[in-house]
């Protein structure tokens, strides 16, 4: 057995990038039990947040490559949860909207996602959990610019 070097524990470059490893296959495995993926999580939260988008306003929203946001609401609208419509100002292009089923699939990953959100931070106290999103939020916001 090997033990990890007291230099590499104490590298937060390399604990963030272990919980993140982590916590994205607690997330893929915990939403693929149910037949979902975390991009479809994204799109239906921004949907439900900030209403209809394009589907390149929908890409610059979640982060979601274009090439890969074409299947994701391919899988989306088929399984009924986000509709695809054209634009009536701009008939290349199409607007998603979110359907009465995405909706109601959306609270039920919520759900979920607040089951494995408590597994993943399990260690922390809630006072803690609070604390490191905010401490996470401000090292993304500096990194994309954001301050």
């Amino acid at each position: 057995m090997t033990t990890t070097s007291p230099r590499l524990r104490a590298l937060p470059s390399r604990l963030l990038s272990q919980a993140a490893t982590h916590g994205d296959r607690l997330v893929s495995e915990g939403l693929a039990r149910i037949g979902a993926r975390k991009w479809h999580y994204a799109v239906l939260a921004t949907l439900a947040d900030a209403g209809p988008a394009s589907q390149a306003e929908m890409s610059r929203r979640t982060g979601i490559y274009r090439s890969d946001m074409v299947a994701v609401l391919n899988e989306l609208e088929r399984d009924g949860y986000a509709h695809r419509v054209p634009d009536p100002d701009d008939h290349r292009r199409n607007v998603i909207t979110l359907t009465r089923s995405g909706t109601a699939r959306l609270r039920e990953l919520d759900t979920v996602l607040a089951g494995l959100q408590r597994e993943l931070l399990a260690p922390l106290t809630a006072t803690q959990r609070k604390q490191l999103a905010e401490l996470l939020t401000q090292l993304v916001n500096h990194h994309d610019g954001h301050q």
